[in-house]
């Protein structure tokens, strides 16, 4: 495909994401009460259980509406996650043949609740870097935290996890396809655990390592498991075109 056509269909897959993500941000404006509570629930932990005063503050006129809009939009992004996760995959193996679409349904079977599992173990780590971060607040002074930045900063850190998570999954599917070999994987394997660690730090940016480790640990060992399906569906590869006398060299495979 053209340069010019895998611009035009980025352009239609991102307009329909974004669709999604309006008619979900929808839904969320009716979610936004119960969601809201869930989100500050960290900081409200902080002052029942430190015995400090922290809450949110909504400082400016416009604020509760905006942090609304915001909260909306964050809502649909989960609830239309199956929508925008395929698109995501279709634009990148554009034109799928009929097998090529079996490994769509299984990279969204994978994607979707590993996506989640992120989000959720993100919303694991909140507490600890609040309680972390508020703990540097000087006797006898108060945390009135802005609206604007605690939940921008929660809901990135939850959107990150669950995008950090879908990840190995997409090395995978890039493998089945022949796309990405479990070699090039090894090879670069010093790379991809200074970029987990580089990830990990931007994304938890708390002064403790433990928030940290919440992220490292997990997308490594995803990783590990991903280069191992990768590995062993080389070795499937391999086997099945020394079987049909394509494989160029069957003394490289593996005993």
């Amino acid at each position: 495909m053209p340069l010019a056509g895998h611009l035009v269909e980025l352009r239609n897959r991102v307009l329909l994401s974004v669709i999604a993500l309006g008619l979900g941000a929808v839904v969320g404006w009716f979610l936004y009460d119960p969601v809201l509570q869930f989100l500050q629930a960290p900081v409200m932990e902080v002052s029942a259980q430190d015995g400090r005063v922290a809450e949110v503050n909504f400082a400016g006129v416009a604020s509760p509406f905006d942090m609304k809009v915001k909260v909306a939009v964050f809502i649909g992004f989960f609830l239309t996650s199956p929508f925008w996760l395929y698109q995501v995959w279709a634009f990148i193996v554009p034109g799928l043949t009929k097998k090529e679409k079996r490994y769509s349904l299984g990279f969204l079977a994978a994607a979707i609740p590993l996506f989640l599992a992120g989000a959720a173990l993100a919303s694991f780590a909140l507490p600890n870097a609040v309680r972390t971060l508020t703990a540097f607040t000087p006797e006898g002074a108060t945390n009135i935290i802005p609206a604007q930045d605690y939940l921008n900063f929660v809901m990135l850190i939850i959107v990150v996890f669950g995008i950090a998570f879908v990840l190995p999954v997409l090395m995978v599917g890039l493998n089945l396809l022949g796309l990405l070999s479990a070699d090039t994987i090894r090879k670069s394997w010093r790379w991809v655990v200074v970029l987990i660690f580089a990830f990990a730090a931007i994304a938890t940016p708390t002064p403790d390592a433990i928030s940290m480790f919440f992220l490292v640990i997990p997308m490594t060992a995803l990783f590990v498991l991903a280069w191992v399906l990768c590995w062993l569906g080389d070795r499937r590869r391999k086997a099945r075109m020394i079987a049909e006398g394509t494989w160029e060299d069957p003394a490289e495979l593996d005993d």
